[in-house]
């Protein structure tokens, strides 16, 4: 008998340290999950019947607000002032198809929940209320971008290289939230099959071309070419690359490598990066090897989801060592210059462009300014972190020197840059097509100013143009529009008196 209550004493303490543990695990080790989860009874009724909170530009500008129905059900509903301007970033609130964007990341702070009691009525009756969530965009800058890209497809991404903020970001196409946000079924389905279709380029509206599609890069990626150089070869920062129209990839290839426009080209970096010379550039890649081009581009950001405040985010594609070294030569000649297996999103284009304003750090980029609840306290601080630091600060100084010199007297020379901006810059057309025929371009700038003390970067791509265009032809005048208009609002001036070229 006594054994018989030993034995049911131990399974009772069995069982109940097993339901101890599952509710250890679930308090603490899955309740963030379960708070985000938007199965949760406790979030979707938060959501249906109290108020969420709102999101702001930088300047207080209110981009998401909830605002009083007629529906006793549905109580509230969300309500999108500025539309497909903001939607790539702010996202979206639907009651059928849950959230997107900013609404997505920080739906725990903008999901009404009980305030910390302040007397006993409060501990008898909680009080909801949502946080407010403030963003680092200017709209400003915001709209400076999307009247530059001016419908066509592409994207815009602007950013302070001192701690990551992203300043602007636009792309086409983009999407109305505000039918999301429909208390008619049948219109909320409407607008959700609107969005996740494929346009006649092959985007969606839905997914932000910024931070989710990749485009070969080109000569944009002869910057962190260049980088490696200075990083792990350095001798090769003054070796004279012989002047050629094609570099031969014989015979690992019977193609060649050849110059845009067919004109010859050659000598050091500091003749070559200025001017875009491709077989020169292609012939350093095969100097540098596989590993030191591998490690450059991935000490960027590449082959890596960039730590953005955003949901959905891809990363940008440089080939893997083995690879490189099963292809040969001619993958890295192609690599060097941002073509074939490379491809990069708008945003890590501007992150290359930030880190090398910034000295060689790469700060990670964010959205988040900060959250404050009900009576203004912040409840949530967006501090400034380094993502990478892919090269020493006299590096990036030479870096800069030949970007500057790609406006003074190279690619971009041509774009109109004002000479008070004093911007560094890298063009980049890449050549795009079916199989071996090269039908288009996917047009690139990646740019910041002032080159001495850098407050924006900038970067733009503008795919599926026609083979007669160009990085400096085609996203130039956008880059040219962002950082005057960038650097006047960092003065305090009206973007508008201070250019007349962009679109107003």
């Amino acid at each position: 008998m006594k054994g018989r209550i030993t034995g049911l004493t131990a399974i009772v303490l069995v069982l109940f340290a097993l339901v101890l543990g599952q509710a250890v695990l679930i308090q603490i080790h899955h309740a963030a999950a379960l708070n985000a989860n938007p199965l949760n009874p406790r979030n979707t009724s938060a959501g249906r019947l109290y108020p969420r909170g709102e999101i702001l530009s930088s300047s207080g500008l209110v981009l998401a607000r909830s605002v009083p129905t007629r529906n006793a059900f549905f109580p509230y509903k969300r309500r999108y002032p500025l539309g497909r301007l903001t939607s790539d970033i702010v996202g979206y609130d639907s009651i059928i198809y849950g959230t997107g964007g900013i609404e997505q990341e920080y739906n725990q702070y903008l999901l009404s929940h009980p305030q910390p009691p302040r007397s006993w009525v409060d501990v008898l009756s909680p009080k909801h209320s949502p946080d407010t969530v403030s963003l680092t965009l200017n709209v400003t800058l915001q709209q400076i971008a999307a009247r530059a890209l001016a419908g066509r497809v592409g994207a815009v991404v602007a950013l302070d290289p001192r701690n990551g903020a992203v300043l602007a970001m636009f792309s086409n196409p983009s999407y109305d939230p505000s039918p999301l946000t429909s208390l008619s079924t049948h219109q909320q389905n409407l607008a959700w099959k609107a969005d996740t279709t494929k346009d006649a380029d092959g985007f969606q509206p839905f997914n932000n071309v910024a931070t989710q599609e990749v485009f070969p890069p080109g000569s944009t990626f002869k910057v962190i070419t260049t980088s490696a150089i200075y990083r792990y070869y350095p001798a090769l920062a003054t070796t004279h690359i012989p002047v050629v129209t094609c570099l031969s990839l014989q015979p690992y290839s019977n193609k060649q490598l050849c110059n845009s426009g067919f004109t010859p080209c050659g000598g050091t970096i500091q003749e070559m990066l200025p001017a875009s010379c491709d077989p020169g550039y292609a012939k350093l890649g095969e100097l540098l090897g596989a590993q030191f081009l591998y490690n450059q581009a991935t000490q960027f950001g590449y082959n890596q989801a960039p730590p953005i405040d955003l949901p959905l985010v891809n990363a940008s594609q440089f080939p893997s060592l083995s690879y490189l070294n099963a292809n040969g030569p001619p993958s890295l000649a192609y690599s060097a210059v941002g073509q074939q297996q490379v491809s990069a999103t708008a945003l890590q284009g501007a992150l290359v462009a930030a880190a090398i304003a910034n000295g060689g750090v790469e700060m990670a980029p964010h959205l988040l300014r900060f959250a404050t609840d009900i009576r203004g306290n912040a409840v949530l601080r967006y501090k400034p972190y380094m993502w990478h630091h892919p090269l020493g600060k006299v590096m990036a100084g030479n870096v800069t020197t030949l970007m500057h010199a790609v406006v003074t007297n190279g690619t971009a020379s041509g774009v109109g840059f004002l000479y008070q901006d004093d911007v560094a810059a890298k063009t980049g057309t890449a050549q795009t097509g079916l199989g071996s025929v090269n039908l288009n371009t996917d047009d690139w700038m990646i740019a910041f100013a002032p080159a001495t003390a850098p407050v924006v970067a900038v970067a733009v791509v503008v795919p599926n143009q026609t083979l007669y265009d160009y990085g400096a032809t085609i996203a130039g005048p956008i880059v040219k529009c962002m950082i005057e208009g960038a650097l006047a609002i960092n003065a305090g001036l009206p973007p508008t008196n201070t250019y007349t070229t962009c679109p107003s």
